[in-house]
């Protein structure tokens, strides 16, 4: 009996280590599989935030991001809140000044129709003059020709069997195109952002005129050199005004990425194209740290005071409505931010058209200030990748969140400058930036004068002609700022 028993406590002791291999088998197991859950939920978590993160940046567009107006989809248009009815007809409401075509100074003799019966009983009528009668005008364009000049270069034998040839006047070019069609193929090629084959076309179909590429190019170099003085004026002229506004947007240089930069002011813009958008290279531009300057919050602007900057309300709005978006208190404080910001910029619009004191518009902004950077600051708490980094930032700014209530002539968006960068963007998109120094310095020098010409309600073409025509006879360009008061 004794040895069955010692047989059966030996069955049990190799069972019982057995069960303890295995055991040992299932703990290590069990923590292979804990250490593999742990990865994987971090994993998950990692997965989910940049979810996240894709769902935020495909939900961007114009309205709640820097992203143009051009970049939106039809999804992205129609996805947008529409506006509530306001019960009113569409078009212009009582109390809108009209916008009406004004009557030119006719070219050729008015024609003067009577009627030749009466348009109740048939009777002929006199012929008897109305004293306001109703003017009717048409406008047509003739067909457009050319202007060709020749000089007949005679040369002449001298006695002394020399051959002396005649020289060109003083103030005709050395090429075929005269300052008018310099001019042209300028404002052709810059300003309207045609490409060189297109203006070739079009002044071939329009005025018969043949150009060749090479030309054409030569003739943007040649204008380009005459613009210099004048932009260098304006260039000195935007740094000496009291408020100016500056904004960038990318360019290219023969593939390589440069910055295109504008400096704007009430009657003058300013372009530059940079190596890059570093603070050295836009504080460059200035030839004086003067007056306040209307900017996003970029961090090249920082040389700039504080106290004497405005950054972009429309900046803000479009970073609040991405807050208001998002779900539970991020979402519910961008609602709240967008009311507030929404508020000011209405009772701002009152001012500028002369409705509201700037005193009353004062007070009321004075009580929506901490109510702004309260709920900043409570996003600062929540903590939120990407969120609370932004209104950290923006409560940064806060010195330069409310010039605009302060300094009369400042407004509260850089939308001078933005404006004047579209018709850029569009050169860009078109043309693909430029492909040599020459070719960036003619994009400078044309867009800066076209510009300034325009804000200062000047023909365009006009000063063009006359610019080429003093180079032409050593004379100097006449400048863009004899208009400004």
């Amino acid at each position: 009996m004794q040895d069955g028993r010692d047989r059966r406590i030996g069955v049990l002791e190799r069972d019982l280590a057995d069960l303890k291999k295995v055991v040992q088998a299932l703990v290590a197991d069990n923590g292979r599989l804990h250490s593999e859950n742990e990865a994987m939920r971090g994993e998950m978590a990692a997965l989910r935030a940049e979810n996240d993160e894709l769902k935020r940046r495909l939900g961007q567009n114009s309205s709640n991001s820097s992203k143009p107006p051009s970049s939106d989809s039809p999804s992205d248009r129609d996805a947008r809140p529409g506006k509530k009815p306001s019960g009113r007809r569409r078009g212009g409401q009582p109390g809108h000044k009209g916008v009406r075509r004004e009557l030119l100074t006719p070219t050729s003799p008015p024609v003067d129709c009577y009627p030749a019966l009466c348009r109740r009983c048939d009777k002929d009528l006199p012929r008897r003059r109305d004293p306001d009668p109703i003017r009717h005008q048409t406008v047509d364009v003739p067909r457009i020709t050319a202007v060709v000049s020749e000089w007949r270069l005679h040369r002449v034998t001298c006695e002394c069997g020399a051959v002396t040839c005649a020289r060109l006047p003083d103030g005709v070019p050395q090429g075929m195109c005269a300052p008018g069609l310099m001019a042209l193929i300028a404002l052709l090629t810059g300003d309207y952002n045609l490409s060189r084959r297109r203006a070739v076309s079009l002044l071939n179909d329009v005025l018969g005129v043949d150009i060749s590429l090479g030309a054409l190019s030569g003739v943007e170099e040649s204008v380009s050199e005459v613009l210099e003085a004048p932009c260098q004026e304006i260039r000195a002229h935007v740094a000496e005004q009291p408020v100016k506004h500056s904004d960038a947007t990318n360019w290219s240089l023969a593939g390589r990425a440069r910055t295109l930069w504008t400096i704007a002011t009430a009657c003058a813009t300013a372009f530059f194209i940079t190596e890059d958008a570093s603070m050295p290279g836009l504080r460059g531009l200035f030839a004086k740290i003067k007056g306040i300057l209307v900017s996003d919050r970029g961090r090249q602007f920082a040389f700039w005071a504080m106290d004497k900057r405005q950054i972009c309300w429309a900046h803000l709005i479009r970073k609040f409505a991405a807050f208001g978006e998002q779900g539970g208190a991020v979402g519910r404080m961008g609602e709240s931010l967008l009311l507030l910001s929404r508020t000011m910029i209405h009772c701002w619009h009152q001012v500028r058209d002369g409705t509201m004191p700037r005193a009353k518009f004062q007070r009321i902004v004075g009580n929506l200030i901490p109510l702004v950077e309260g709920h900043l600051q409570v996003g600062v708490d929540l903590g939120v990748r990407g969120v609370s980094g932004s209104c950290k930032d923006i409560l940064d700014h806060r010195s330069a969140m409310w010039t605009f209530v302060r300094e009369p002539g400042v407004e509260p968006t850089n939308n001078n400058a933005e404006r004047a960068l579209r018709a850029f963007v569009l050169w860009r998109k078109a043309s693909f930036g430029s492909q040599s120094d020459r070719g960036c310095r003619f994009a400078e020098r044309i867009m800066t004068v076209t510009h300034t010409l325009r804000k200062q309600k000047r023909h365009v073409l006009s000063y063009l002609t006359l610019a080429c025509q003093a180079a032409l006879r050593g004379e100097p360009v006449p400048s863009l700022l004899n208009t400004i008061p």
